[in-house]
């Protein structure tokens, strides 16, 4: 199959990637990735960076070497310039206030396109008395979900739907119900037959419990250190590890020592903060475009310099959030097209000694390079500078392995909703995989996937962990696990993973799995390679039946979950 090159964007791989970008990112004077790469190169940095400087920026996007966040290319030439793609909340106190205060927060981001992420640790247990009315306290969990509703109703910027992200503390006396609050397939729908689970994989729109929002358990320095003295990991930790392991959620959250406070996360887990209202600034460089140490070098250098011209261009929502920015002024330069950058060197997926070069110089530049700028523009050093996200949108535009994560697989079918209300579905190879067939020989058996190492887990763990000593905030990363109740992946193996996951504890941030699935509505589904390139360009649709809980109960309306 001869590689795909378009005529207008000569460095898309696919159409498919030409799809995504014309139909998220392109718009009137931004009709191609070169003027979109200009014009937003010119809302960002100008007058901040040299002519010069601004016109390698802008050669570095257009070849998709440097790819900014998704919200930044949204926002390219349009008048509001909310360039962020996340913005991380704190429930501060158990008051009606702060409930309130959290719930004008949310929308607020969620409006502007942004997704958001808070941590519920302290609000009082369900059924606690409160003291000055006698009532009894709800729990953390009906806040989770009011937040929830909030992003079933609020489409993003108009364009997108919302991601939330909630976390509790392991040791809060609701943790059990939290453990559980995702598990469908156990919730029945009124009287029928059906449960939810088995409704949400055939409409999308149907409510479900936190469907908007991925969950996770905070693990402290406390839990840590009782794990190095007694070897045992608790109840909590064993009962999260079999919930992953058998639904996808909840996920890790690992806070330990100097960044035990560092609770908040974005939608996507790879942002980590103390402060309410903190903000995810992203942009990640494509390792699978680079050949040389030295043009990594300056991709990282001007990568980092425009993240840092991002904090003073970018509108935000409330005012606290400029006060938040200003002080932090946190950056979140990440990383993709790493398995493609060891496939063409001729290595498995493992941290190689020339990759920790690679890895030592995305340290060392974007350290150096966010203290010396800043210092310049006498502006406060950013408290961070890395964070490696999942890429997802802006991996198919680069055509490359997303994050840090493994090819998906040579060929498959993904499945996308598309204005909100239908199916739509499309063939794909892996752009990096024919790439290596084309240009390398390889043949498509011969190609590591996620699919592959979802029966080498250790591996996958140790990659992250490996990687994760490089960046000071966290990865966004799903391990593959095959299916629940298979050979590799059942109650016998649950004590294994545990044992595994524990010791690598300390040297992650985050950590989430997806087993084969577990979820209705699973984006990518795995297909022969010769059947994808039969099909290869072919979008078909399938529409939707919205309904929700109360319409199958016989209430009508919208009585939420």
């Amino acid at each position: 199959m001869p590689t795909f090159r378009s005529n207008e964007n000569p460095m898309f791989r696919s159409k498919f990637s030409e799809d995504i970008f014309k139909h998220k990112y392109a718009h009137q004077g931004c009709e191609t990735l070169a003027s979109l790469a200009s014009t937003l190169v010119e809302d960002v940095c100008n007058p901040e960076l040299t002519s010069e400087e601004r016109g390698q920026l802008k050669q570095y996007i257009t070849d998709l070497k440097f790819i900014p966040g998704g919200r930044y290319l949204y926002y390219a030439g349009r008048p509001n310039k909310f360039f962020n793609n996340c913005y991380l909340l704190k429930a501060e106190e158990d008051t009606r206030e702060d409930w309130a205060d959290l719930s004008w927060k949310a929308e607020s981001c969620l409006m502007t396109g942004g997704g958001i992420g808070a941590d519920y640790s302290v609000y009082r247990e369900e059924g606690r008395v409160l003291s000055g009315t006698g009532g009894l306290a709800s729990g953390p969990i009906p806040k989770m979900m009011m937040l929830n509703e909030i992003g079933r109703r609020v489409m993003q910027g108009g364009s997108r739907r919302s991601a939330i992200y909630a976390s509790l503390n392991w040791k809060h006396p609701d943790v059990d119900k939290f453990l559980t609050s995702k598990n469908w397939y156990n919730m029945p729908v009124g009287t029928t037959e059906y449960s939810i689970g088995d409704i949400k994989e055939q409409d999308f729109n149907f409510s479900a419990p936190l469907d908007m929002t991925n969950v996770s358990v905070n693990y402290d320095t406390e839990w840590l250190l009782n794990y190095w003295k007694t070897g045992d990991v608790g109840d909590v930790f064993r009962n999260n590890v079999k919930q992953a392991l058998s639904t996808a959620e909840p996920g890790f959250s690992f806070n330990f020592f100097d960044k035990e406070n560092e609770t908040l996360r974005n939608a996507c887990t790879e942002v980590t903060s103390d402060s309410d209202s903190d903000v995810c600034n992203l942009g990640s460089v494509n390792l699978g475009r680079i050949d040389t140490i030295s043009e990594f070098t300056d991709i990282v250098h001007l990568a980092t310099k425009f993240l840092l011209c991002g904090t003073l261009k970018a509108k935000l929502p409330y005012k606290k959030i400029y006060e938040v920015r200003e002080k932090n002024r946190r950056l979140g330069l990440g990383l993709m097209g790493m398995h493609e950058w060891l496939i063409k060197r001729g290595s498995k997926y493992e941290v190689t000694e020339e990759l920790h070069k690679w890895l030592s110089v995305y340290r060392g530049e974007s350290d150096r390079t966010s203290r010396t700028e800043a210092d310049n523009m006498s502006i406060s050093r950013p408290v961070a500078n890395r964070a490696i996200a999942p890429t997802g949108s802006i991996g198919i535009l680069a055509g490359t392995s997303t994050g840090v994560e493994p090819i998906f697989a040579v060929a498959y079918k993904r499945r996308y909703l598309k204005n909100g209300t239908r199916w739509h579905y499309q063939y794909v190879v892996d752009s990096a995989a024919q790439e290596l067939i084309d240009l390398y020989g390889a043949t498509p058996d011969n190609i590591e996937s996620a699919l592959d190492l979802a029966e080498d887990y250790k591996r996958r763990i140790k990659f992250q962990a490996d990687v994760q000593d490089y960046v000071d905030m966290s990865i966004s990363s799903t391990i593959n696990l095959p299916s629940w109740g298979s050979k590799l992946n059942n109650e016998d193996t649950v004590s294994d993973f545990t044992d595994t996951l524990a010791s690598y504890a300390h040297r992650l941030r985050g950590f989430t799995v997806y087993p084969d699935g577990c979820r209705g509505g699973q984006p990518l589904t795995s297909v022969p390679y010769n059947e994808a390139v039969d099909k290869l360009g072919e979008e078909f649709e399938e529409g939707l039946e919205t309904h929700d809980i109360c319409d199958i109960t016989g209430h009508g309306g919208s009585c939420g979950v």
